[in-house]
């Protein structure tokens, strides 16, 4: 059998060898058991179940959430010489009835189809129909944290999935997913009837992902100073607000950038259209709320940048890692301040949710706050917050630029003393405010400029005491008070260094802007080829771009930019040189073969 999935592998796919936990899942369940798989964007989940469905008689049901997804999946398996489908709202009732008809006849490999769809009498007569007929490969379950009630993905209609293993109990179930907390993960087992399935953990590093998080000083020029590195790339840039999302899209056009905004006030077709432009023309900025991302198929996002915090670390790991899905050298950028935090701990207590889930949420946020904060690796801190350890990576603005530490003792007594005597009923700004001395109108109403702390902290600039502040909230040691517009309050563990008892080492605060780690010297970025090679990828590219357009596919449908890449390096001459080249399966050589042959020669001529 495994001699079997390399073959598959190998001559549909165009891959020598599978990657981590991928061979041993395939055999798991082409054996006819059940699985749950966790791995990271980029790490291959896919392969775990369409090679298994190949393998095995009849016809794999995926299970996907979303119609962009379904589309861009079997675009690439037909691509491959795949015989899948899709049965989804955007076909009429024609189409549909020949998939369906397809499907019983056993003339399909794969059918994927949404949730809503599978739990239709319509289509759960269908399955009977293929299970007595050609019969069920397997079915397999994508983005299976939807099943989460606590997650911002949730997909109510992913809970009666469990009735799949009632239904059809020897059908072999596959879930996937990139999302790695130990809650959801308890959750999936449970709400899917998963418990006896075979948990497979891979490791969720992102080796070829740099990290950077930068203090909140002029968002837009620190954007644009990190963007200069990635002009015509296609990245993400993520907002809070429907509003902040249409503002940054026109100023970043302004700067002359191809961005796009996504948010789910804008029209349906809106929506769509600017999805299918993220996925099929190159270098597209797309900026958006969270409303944009899960499912999203597109290997070469170079970036995700955030303008604002996200709830959680869940959520920056899930978002961040839409960057880099190809392997290649990716950036994960954020800018952040005080006022993004008060903004989240709003959120969490406007929200309705009963008091264990804010307590759970307040719980998560803060511990984003310390990965912003950390004095050490953060791939290191990223890691360890799921379980998993890590030696430092070399590879984020810490270990690129490893800032100075100071015993901050002294300055946290200042900072929380004059939270004490202004009544701790005022944001950082204000506080700020009282230990420079500055005698605005609102501190001299107050009569705060008569206090004993007003301006004890002449001796650090304005920038200094924000790292303070956010370092002392990070550290649980102050927060901000959810009922009066972000006042900064000492939390009980703020006594002791207060009265001397418990020092603190903080972090230097540095104005580091964004572009100074962006590309650093050593960090291989895409575009590494030797100048020579160059002309003939961009050939190829153009080429590429073509086809795409021809078939109406996105671009790396056709090949992937790595594959490009080794075209461009090896320059094979015939098809057999050009057959060892990863990601040229039978199927492609033999569309597109003759083809990329030519434009070889015309440029080693």
């Amino acid at each position: 059998m495994t001699e079997t999935a390399h073959s598959l592998l190998h001559d549909i796919f165009g891959y020598d060898g599978f990657r981590g936990d991928q061979q041993t899942i395939v055999e798991h369940v082409c054996a006819g058991n059940d699985a749950l798989v966790l791995m990271p964007t980029g790490g291959g989940k896919s392969l775990c179940y369409q090679i298994p469905a190949l393998l095995r008689k009849g016809v794999g049901i995926v299970v996907s959430p979303l119609i962009a997804l379904m589309h861009d999946q079997v675009d690439a398996l037909r691509q491959n010489g795949v015989a899948a489908a899709y049965l989804n709202s955007t076909l009429d009732r024609r189409d549909a009835l020949h998939i369906e008809n397809s499907a019983r006849r056993g003339e399909l490999k794969l059918l994927y189809v949404a949730p809503e769809r599978l739990l239709t009498d319509r289509f759960l007569d269908l399955l009977d129909a293929i299970e007595t007929g050609p019969g069920l490969a397997l079915f397999a379950i994508d983005e299976a944290h939807c099943v989460s009630q606590w997650g911002h993905d949730f997909r109510p209609e992913y809970l009666r999935l469990s009735l799949l293993p009632q239904r059809y109990p020897h059908v072999p179930r596959i879930a996937l997913t990139a999302t790695a907390d130990n809650a959801t993960r308890e959750e999936m087992r449970e709400r899917l009837m998963l418990n006896g399935a075979r948990v497979f953990l891979s490791s969720f590093d992102r080796p070829n992902i740099r990290y950077t998080v930068v203090e909140k000083d002029n968002p837009r020029r620190q954007l644009l100073c990190f963007l200069e590195g990635h002009r015509k790339e296609a990245g993400i840039v993520y907002c809070l607000s429907r509003k902040k999302v249409e503002e940054t899209a026109e100023w970043l056009k302004r700067e002359g950038y191809a961005a796009l905004p996504y948010h789910a006030g804008l029209p349906a077709e809106t929506r769509a259209e600017h999805q299918r432009r993220f996925q099929r023309d190159e270098g597209i900025v797309m900026v958006a709320t969270i409303a944009f991302g899960m499912g999203i198929d597109k290997p070469d996002v170079r970036f995700v940048a955030h303008l604002d915090l996200p709830k959680s670390i869940e959520a920056y790991y899930q978002e961040t890692g839409r960057a880099g899905r190809d392997g290649e050298p990716a950036a994960a950028w954020m800018t952040y301040g005080l006022q993004d935090i008060a903004l989240q701990r709003a959120r969490i207590d406007e929200s309705e949710s009963p008091p264990e889930i804010k307590r759970l949420e307040a719980q998560k946020l803060n511990a984003l706050l310390a990965y912003c904060e950390a004095p050490r690796c953060r791939r290191t801190v990223l890691l360890n917050y799921f379980g998993e350890d890590s030696r430092v990576c070399g590879n984020c603005d810490v270990c690129l630029n490893p800032p100075e530490l100071f015993d901050g003792t002294v300055a946290a007594q200042k900072a929380l003393s004059a939270a004490l005597r202004t009544g701790q009923r005022f944001g950082g700004g204000h506080l700020i405010d009282v230990l420079l001395g500055k005698r605005t109108e609102k501190i001299v109403r107050f009569g705060h400029d008569k206090l004993p702390t007003f301006g004890v902290g002449k001796d650090m600039p304005e920038h200094t005491w924000r790292s303070i502040l956010r370092q002392l909230v990070a550290a649980g040691v102050m927060q901000a008070d959810l009922t009066e517009y972000g006042a900064l309050k000492l939390t009980p563990t703020a006594g002791p260094v207060l009265k001397g008892e418990q020092s603190l080492q903080l972090r230097q605060s540095g104005k580091v802007m964004a572009g100074q780690v962006a590309r650093t010297k050593g960090h291989d970025t895409p575009e590494s080829l030797p100048e020579k090679e160059i002309p003939l990828f961009e050939a190829l590219r153009e080429w590429r771009l073509d086809k795409a357009r021809e078939q109406a596919v996105p671009a790396y449908v056709i090949l992937h930019d790595r594959t490009l890449r080794l075209i461009a390096t090896i320059r094979p001459g015939d098809k057999g040189s050009l057959a060892g080249i990863s990601g040229l399966g039978a199927a492609k050589l033999a569309h597109y073969g003759d083809e990329l042959l030519d434009i070889v020669a015309a440029f080693s001529a």
